[in-house]
C-alpha cells in the first residue's frame, strides 16, 4: 500500500490576477441640514378707527342728520357744561309704561321721520325725548326730530298723526352719556343724581335724551346716549 501524500495547499494567486479586496462605495454627501423657516414679521394690529368730524353746514348746505346738540362727541367718565341752543322739531306727544318705553320712543321716531319725509323736511340732528312727567308706573313724554328749512313748495303746514312743530330745549346744561344696553339706563341716572347731590346742584324736573345710536336693539352694548339735565 502506497504511503498517502501530504495535501498541498493551492498556491497563491499573485499579480492581476489576484481578487483585489472590495472597496465600499463611497459616501453620499449629506444633504444640507434644513434651515429653520423665520415667521413673516408680525404686522401692528390696526387702531380705532377715528371718527369722521361731520361736514359743516356751510359747505355742503345740506342739514347733518347725525349732528348732536352738543357738537363733539362726550366721554362716559366726564359731565360737560354747554350751552343748547334751540333747533326746529317735529314733536310728538306720548305716554308709555316702563316695560314699553323702548318700543314706544322707536315707534315715535318712525312716524316724525314719516311725517318729516312726506313735508319735504331734511333731517337736522338726531332725535331726541324730552320726559316731562314719570312715575312708578311708567311717564310722558315728547318726542322730537331736528329737522331743517323746507324745501320751496314743501307743504310743511299739513302733519298727521298729532305729530306738531316746535323747538328743542334751550339754555345751560349739563351733559351725561350712557354708552350701555338701554335696560342698563337707569344706572347712568343714579349717577347724575349721586353727582348732582354732591355738586348741590337743583335741576328741572324734565330731562331730555338725545339718541346718537339707532333705537334698534335694547340690549346693543354700544347704544349711546346723551342725557341733558337743566339747572334751575
Amino acid at each position: 500500500m502506497a504511503e498517502p501524500q501530504p495535501v498541498q495547499p493551492p498556491p497563491v494567486l499573485q499579480g492581476p490576477a489576484a481578487p483585489q479586496p472590495v472597496q465600499p462605495p463611497p459616501a453620499s454627501p449629506l444633504p444640507p441640514e434644513p434651515q429653520p423657516v423665520q415667521p413673516p414679521p408680525t404686522l401692528p394690529a390696526p387702531g380705532p378707527a377715528l371718527p369722521v368730524p361731520p361736514v359743516p353746514l356751510q359747505q355742503t348746505g345740506v342739514p347733518d342728520p347725525n349732528a348732536t346738540l352738543a357738537g363733539k362727541r362726550g366721554d362716559t367718565s366726564d359731565v360737560d357744561a354747554i350751552l343748547l341752543v334751540s333747533k326746529p322739531v317735529l314733536s310728538l306727544a306720548g305716554q308709555s309704561s316702563w316695560d314699553q318705553g323702548f318700543q314706544r320712543l322707536s315707534e315715535s321716531f318712525k312716524i316724525l321721520r314719516e311725517e318729516a319725509a312726506k313735508a319735504g323736511l331734511p333731517i337736522a340732528g338726531r332725535p331726541l325725548t324730552l320726559f316731562v312727567e314719570t312715575d312708578d308706573n311708567g311717564f310722558r313724554f315728547e318726542a322730537m326730530l331736528p329737522v331743517g328749512q323746507a324745501p320751496e313748495g314743501a307743504r310743511t303746514s299739513e302733519f298727521a298723526r298729532g305729530v306738531k312743530v316746535g323747538l328743542s330745549p334751550a339754555g345751560p346744561s349739563l351733559r351725561f352719556v350712557h354708552v350701555a344696553p338701554y335696560d342698563d339706563i337707569d344706572s347712568t341716572y343714579e349717577t347724575i343724581t349721586a353727582y348732582l347731590e354732591a355738586k348741590s346742584i337743583v335741576v328741572k324736573d324734565a330731562f331730555l335724551e338725545e339718541y346718537v345710536s339707532d333705537l334698534n336693539d335694547p340690549g346693543d352694548p354700544n347704544l349711546e346716549i346723551n342725557v341733558y339735565v337743566q339747572p334751575k
